[in-house]
């Protein structure tokens, strides 16, 4: 049962950029099985994924939630354990855990068409970068 509600960031101009790389750039399997995985673990465990292999911390607030391929089979019901079809399945979502039980959505890529450490460290900082700018816009809005 979820004890979190996931939260996509916005930018000034409305956009989620996680809502939209979701939609527009990962394959309906990647997209269902991340979804599914949210869902199962991301949404009852909140920032507690950083205790298990599915995500660690990345300080200053920010953590990461790892979606790897061999642990498909422990999240995604009907998923084969060793299906070498998901063997190159990484995906990380990058999120900030606030408020009443709520995950915000900052950034995510799939590591697996890119696992230089060189795109990791950018994904991260333009993670950083959001997580400043949503800090800032909250500190505006009328109490």
């Amino acid at each position: 049962m979820a004890e979190y509600e996931l939260e996509f960031y916005e930018d000034e101009h409305g956009d989620a950029p996680v809502l939209r790389w979701l939609r527009e750039e990962l394959s309906p399997r990647k997209r269902r099985a991340l979804g599914t995985a949210m869902n199962n673990v991301l949404q009852v465990l909140g920032v507690g994924v950083c205790g298990t292999e599915f995500g660690r911390s990345l300080g200053k607030g920010l953590f990461e939630f790892r979606l790897r391929g061999v642990d498909l089979a422990k999240i995604v019901p009907g998923t084969a354990a060793g299906d070498p079809s998901e063997a190159k399945l990484l995906l990380r979502v990058f999120c900030h855990a606030h408020g009443d039980k709520l995950i915000l959505l900052l950034g995510g890529y799939d590591k697996g068409e890119d696992t230089s450490p060189k795109r990791q460290d950018k994904e991260i900082a333009v993670a950083r970068k959001r997580l400043t700018d949503w800090r800032q816009r909250q500190r505006r809005r009328p109490g």
